[in-house]
C-alpha cells in the first residue's frame, strides 16, 4: 500500500518499506533513487536499475533487540549512518530488510521522525500502524534513534503503544510520506 493523499506533501521525500524479495518492484513503483538495505551477514541484495552504487547503503546487523552471543545487534553507528544517508537527499528512498517487518519499519519510522522534527511521535506511529498492520519495529533501533534525535523517549513510547503487528512471514510494501503542513 503506498501513501494516501492525506499523507503526502511530496513524493520526493517518500520513504517506502519492503522486504528483500520486493525491492526491485518497490523501487520501480515509487521511482526511488536511493536504497537502504538492512540485512545480516551472508544475505545478498541485488541493486536494482536506477539505483547508483553510491545511492545504495548496506548496513549489516541482525534483527535482535537485545545483545545475543553470535549476533550483531543494531548499533548507534548503524542508526547514525542510516539517518545521515537518508538526510543526504530528499529523493524517494526504499528501506528494506529481510521480511519488511521489523528492521526496515523501525528505520523508516526513525527517518520519518528525523525529516519531521515537529511531528508528534505517537501520530506518526499510528500512521505507521495504519499503513502496515504487520509492522513490528525493532525496539532497539527505535530506542537508538530516539536518543540520536533527542526525542526523550517519545519515539520508543509511541512504538510501544502501537504494539506488535500481525504475524507475517513478509510484510506488504508501503510508504510513509510527510504530511501536509498544518
Amino acid at each position: 500500500m503506498f501513501a494516501s493523499p492525506a499523507d503526502v506533501v511530496s513524493i520526493r521525500s517518500m520513504i517506502a518499506v519492503c522486504s528483500i524479495t520486493r525491492v526491485a518492484e518497490t523501487v520501480a513503483a515509487v521511482r526511488a533513487r536511493r536504497l537502504l538495505s538492512l540485512i545480516a551477514d551472508g544475505a545478498t541484495v541485488t541493486r536494482p536499475p536506477g539505483i547508483a552504487p553510491n545511492d545504495h547503503l548496506v548496513l549489516r546487523f541482525h534483527d535482535i533487540a537485545e545483545p545475543l552471543l553470535g549476533y550483531v545487534p543494531p548499533s548507534e553507528s548503524h542508526v547514525a549512518d542510516a539517518l545521515a544517508f537518508a538526510a543526504a537527499s530528499d529523493e524517494p528512498i526504499v528501506v528494506h530488510c529481510y521480511a519488511g517487518v521489523s528492521r526496515s519499519t523501525a528505520m523508516a519510522y526513525a527517518i520519518a521522525c528525523a525529516r519531521e522534527p515537529r511531528r508528534d511521535e505517537a501520530e506518526l506511529a499510528q500512521s505507521l500502524r495504519r499503513l502496515s498492520p504487520t509492522a513490528t519495529p525493532n525496539r532497539l533501533i527505535v530506542r537508538l534513534a530516539d536518543r540520536a534525535l533527542g526525542r526523550e523517549g517519545r519515539m520508543a513510547a509511541a512504538i510501544e503503544a502501537i504494539g506488535r503487528g500481525v504475524d507475517a512471514y513478509e510484510g506488504e510494501p508501503f510508504s510513509l510520506c510527510p504530511r501536509s503542513p498544518a
